[in-house]
């Protein structure tokens, strides 16, 4: 049993490695394209790049020219001036419509996104201790400015009062009125005073406690090595996963050596092509134990925390339990929907599972190995042409 959801867990991660394929081929379409406008007019070479309009082409942002200074005081400014688009709506004389209120709140906030959508898309490809020190700085600042939109009294007041006499609306303001009017409700506009400072409190415990451990996460995964230094243990390997182990001994001052690490572009086609039982079993126990190794980025206690912080919110909003208010807003609707799935699945899952873990001790008796598959060892070998009625994807044993 547990063999099959490893394996398909492993079906996951290939499918992950393919969707970052695509989004990498994206982005550098993108650097391509803000490269090649040279007729074009570039952003200001002095100043905040985020505090005035891109001038590169098709708006990329200008990255050679951001600084890590830059993106504290664009945050700072950002739910300042979001803040005042907030009072505005609010303080408006006129009638509550959608154009004043609904419209006026989802354009409000622009040089926020704007700087945010660069942050954070580069603190999750390509992070350090600076941006990591800011994120921690800012999560406080966010929540609370977060919650100060979503619990206004007046400004809930305003969209209610659109949401109970819409007026005519297209498809897409309607759905934009809905959406907002649920977010409002879904973010505690209709409790009590006393419960709104209570949840308050724990959006901002809920936001440090999963920025923590995401960070313990990647300190984990940026801190395991896996050190090569006999020439027969790379056995199996792509020569393009040799060389790249080499280059990053040598970057490591171990040059002769090959560093393997638990970044999926290392850890992935290692367990999947290398001979060395023992290296992988090594370096797969490294990638699962991440954030649980007894140490100042276990994560075990965050975790605790978190579940405990989510459980008392989900009960202040009236559920009875997290995944309830969770997955009302996804395409399952109940707990009680997913296990049903779950259980759909599971007989014809197990009975796939099975037939390749036939195939795979065919494998290992064909190459003369006395070994068993164990628990969480299978991973994608490699793909071959589709033929019918046949299985596409091929199972190599990695046998840990």
């Amino acid at each position: 049993m547990e063999f099959a959801l490893f394996y398909y867990l492993c079906i996951i991660t290939y499918i992950k490695q393919i969707i970052m394929k695509h989004i990498l081929l994206a982005a550098c379409a993108v650097a391509i394209l803000s490269g090649c406008g040279s007729q074009g007019k570039q952003a200001a070479p002095t100043g905040n790049p985020f505090l005035s309009e891109y001038t590169t082409p098709f708006q990329v942002p200008p990255f050679d020219q951001i600084k890590m200074e830059h993106y504290k005081p664009a945050f700072l400014q950002g739910m300042e001036e979001q803040q005042k688009e907030i009072d505005a709506i609010v303080n408006n004389p006129e009638p509550a419509t959608f154009q004043n209120t609904i419209a006026a709140l989802d354009q409000s906030g622009a040089l926020l996104r704007k700087v945010s959508t660069v942050f954070y898309g580069l603190k999750s490809a390509n992070t350090n201790d600076e941006m990591d020190a800011l994120s921690r700085e800012l999560s406080p600042l966010q929540s609370k400015h977060s919650d100060d939109i979503a619990l206004n009294e007046k400004l809930f007041a305003r969209i209610k009062a659109v949401y109970e006499n819409p007026g005519d609306l297209d498809k897409e303001q309607k759905k934009l009125l809905e959406e907002t009017y649920k977010d409002f409700v879904r973010g505690g506009a209709n409790l009590d005073a006393e419960s709104q400072k209570k949840l308050r409190e724990l959006n901002s415990e809920i936001s440090m406690l999963q920025l923590t451990f995401g960070q313990n996460m990647q300190k984990e995964t940026n801190a395991f090595q896996l050190i090569v230094d006999k020439e027969e243990d790379l056995a199996g390997l792509p020569q393009n996963l040799i060389a790249s182990a080499a280059e990053t001994a040598k970057e490591a001052g171990m040059e002769g050596k090959w560093i393997f690490t638990l970044h999926n572009p290392s850890v992935m086609p290692f367990l999947q092509y290398a001979d060395n039982r023992d290296l992988r079993e090594k370096i797969f126990k490294g990638y699962i134990n991440r954030g649980n190794n007894g140490n100042e980025y276990d994560n075990k206690e965050v975790v605790r925390k978190l579940l405990k912080a989510r459980l008392e919110k989900a009960k202040l909003m009236g559920y009875e339990n997290y995944a309830s208010f969770a997955l009302e807003e996804r395409m399952a609707k109940t707990p009680d929907a997913v296990y049903k799935l779950l259980d759909q699945i599971w007989t014809p899952t197990l009975s796939k599972a099975k037939e390749e873990l036939a195939d795979i001790n065919a494998e290992i008796k064909k190459d003369g190995k006395p070994s068993q598959p164990k628990v969480g060892t299978g991973v994608i070998m490699q793909t071959e042409p589709r033929k019918p009625n046949s299985t596409w994807m091929k199972i190599r044993y990695v046998l840990i």
